[in-house]
């Protein structure tokens, strides 16, 4: 991406001294995925988020002498359909390491991981970039590796008592590193690849992807340079917990160090934190000095052989990649390109419904449910309606509680004309409120229903009129536009529940322009 670039956030960095330069920027990824599984990677303790402290430790996770590992066969499977759904190379062998280092969480003194013969590498992710108010567009990013690797436990802070405690519970959770080829340049990219790349887990079902609950954590290294030369120092900024604080977060890193540049400073290796209450990252430590990991074999872990023969069937010893790869479900980009084809939706409509899963699940109900009912009208209510309302909320769509068939009712009634789009959206909130009641008790309760009496859309009309004497006259000489205003004092009479299909005939007929 190439910059002079302006503030984007209150708390971004002042940019207005940087020369008129191009600089670019780069962004390279790191995702900790936890494996959905109901046990650990090397042990056979639980992995329930939210269980009481140190409630979920084997004597294996808590570095009791003579205790071994034992692999788990669940996580294994999940690694390679990832792998598969990212269009990685699954390898014939790999190998467990140990990575050393000394944190208090960490029992062994050091993390069981794949770092030099991973479980599959090369692959490649082909996502669509939404950036708000520009067209979408699509970017591909090498991911260099995929390989498991067990988590460290949680140390917890007391600042009153002056003293630290270890929770355990999280020592030898099973996790997918994916590393990633820094081939983004921008927050909005990074952003965009983590939905798409939490659509696919999702799909595939190997990770939860609850950020909020540690299921997914995303790492970002970041730098700049000048277009032609070398890349620049990086910085690694951490902690970051949504996917819309990974923008936040890496614009504003990249905003940082073109200011940093642009004073005559230096840019330093160092690893960063997110602080996402004052929006701006936080030094956390220097990177100057490489740290020696001491990387070494696991030596009570064998070298993991799979299966890569074309046919072949699992079996109790050996995973065949060609079985598990019939296990995979069709993923998100092949959803876009059903919608497009199946239902003829554009293609933008056809990004939104599939990065919201629960609208998309809508709208595959409804369609079905509703045939007389055109698509369009369907996904239109959908993200303009019932998004734009979730979204007005700083709600989730899924923590909404209108399900399909609330939807269904409203879009039947819509359509069958017992009441109007301003009903409809009305019907939105109300449900909201009051879940568990009936569409058509609301409507009932809250006098929603469309007015269609002839008599009574004409007794309407005329008063409108009466009170538009203006509008009427513009109208009458061959100004259009001016029906507008008429049409509008309608619905303010009916309190929106006027029939302006009616409306606008009976105005049309009443008040024919005047011929020149």
């Amino acid at each position: 991406m190439y910059y002079s670039i302006i503030r984007r956030f209150g708390t971004q960095p002042k940019l207005a001294t940087i020369p008129k330069r191009k600089w670019r920027s780069v962004v390279g990824l790191e995702v900790h995925a936890q494996i959905a599984s109901a046990s650990k990677l090397f042990s056979g303790s639980g992995t329930s988020f939210g269980a009481p402290l140190n409630s979920s430790v084997a004597y294996f996770d808590a570095s009791i002498p003579g205790t071994l590992p034992v692999l788990n066969r669940k996580c294994v499977e999940s690694g390679i359909k990832t792998a598969l759904a990212l269009g990685c190379r699954v390898n014939e062998v790999s190998m467990f390491d140990r990575k050393h280092y000394f944190y208090a969480d960490l029992p062994n003194g050091y993390q069981i991981t794949q770092q030099r013969a991973a479980l599959a590498n090369n692959g490649i992710m082909t996502f669509p970039v939404i950036t708000p108010g520009k067209k979408v567009y699509y970017k591909s990013v090498k991911l260099l590796q995929l390989q498991l690797e067990q988590d460290s436990g949680k140390s917890l802070h007391d600042e009153q008592l002056k003293r630290s405690l270890v929770d355990l519970n999280r020592a030898g959770l099973p996790l997918m590193e994916l590393v990633f080829a820094p081939d983004l340049e921008t927050g909005e990219e990074a952003a965009s690849l983590v939905k798409e790349l939490m659509l696919i887990l999702r799909r595939l079902q190997t990770c939860s992807c609850k950020m909020e609950e540690g299921a997914l954590r995303v790492d970002a290294n970041i730098s700049i340079h000048q277009e032609g030369e070398p890349l620049g120092v990086r910085t690694e900024v951490k902690n970051i917990g949504s996917v819309r604080s990974i923008s936040q977060a890496i614009t504003y890193e990249i905003n940082r160090q073109l200011e940093t540049v642009a004073d005559g400073g230096v840019i330093t290796n160092e690893t960063r934190s997110w602080d996402a209450e004052n929006r701006r990252t936080v030094a956390m430590r220097d990177k100057e000095v490489l740290q020696d990991y001491r990387f070494m074999p696991e030596p009570n872990l064998p070298p993991l052989h799979v299966n890569l023969k074309p046919g072949s069937k699992s079996t109790e010893d050996l995973l065949s990649v060609a079985a598990l790869s019939e296990e995979i479900p069709e993923l998100p980009e092949d959803t876009r390109q059903r919608l497009i084809e199946q239902y003829n939706l554009n293609a933008d409509t056809s990004i939104i419904l599939v990065n919201e899963p629960v609208l998309l699940e809508h709208f595959l109900s409804i369609s079905r449910s509703l045939t007389q009912l055109p698509n369009k009208v369907i996904y239109n209510f959908l993200i303009n309606d019932l998004l734009t309302y979730c979204n007005k909320l700083n709600l989730d769509v899924e923590d909404c509680s209108i399900k399909a068939d609330d939807l269904r009712d409203i879009l039947s009634y819509l359509h069958s004309e017992q009441i109007n789009i301003q009903a409809a959206r009305q019907l939105i909130e109300l449900q909201q409120q009051n879940p568990g009641v009936k569409i058509i008790e609301l409507i009932k309760l809250h006098n929603l229903q469309q007015i269609c009496c002839p008599e009574a859309i004409s007794k309407l009309c005329q008063q409108a009129i009466a009170n538009q004497t203006k509008a009427v006259q513009q109208y009458q000489k061959g100004k259009a536009k001016a029906l507008f205003a008429i049409v509008g004092e309608v619905g303010k009479l009916s309190n929106q529940k006027a029939n302006m299909k009616m409306v606008v005939e009976y105005l049309e007929k009443q008040l024919k322009p005047a011929k020149k």
